[in-house]
């Protein structure tokens, strides 16, 4: 059992990086501001979950492992929460989103 939680960590780390890349791809390659924020608040949330993961599995059950799943809360609770305050701050200052155009479809 001791063996495959070194495997596990080292795949939780690399998905969590996979998502982090994806997710900066969605920022360079998505139309406006509505869609990129979506972007970067769902898919790097993830990966930061995966990362830690990663980590807390390389750490194991100690006082490390405590201050990553710390981490982990408070990037599960403040991340949604800063993407719904920016994007409705964004709706209040009058930031359409861009709808989609008939040569789209």
């Amino acid at each position: 059992m001791n063996e495959i939680l070194p495997f596990l960590g080292g795949l939780g780390l690399l998905a969590g990086a996979g998502f982090c890349l994806v997710g900066a791809v969605g920022l360079l390659r998505m139309p406006d501001f509505y869609t990129r924020m979506h972007a970067a608040s769902v898919i790097e949330t993830l990966g930061a979950g995966l990362i830690l993961c990663g980590l807390l599995l390389q750490a194991g059950f100690t006082l490390v492992g405590a201050k990553l799943l710390m981490i982990g809360l408070l990037i599960f609770f403040a991340s949604p929460t800063a993407s719904h305050a920016l994007a409705r701050a964004a709706l209040l200052r009058g930031l359409k989103p861009k709808l989609a155009s008939p040569e789209d479809k």
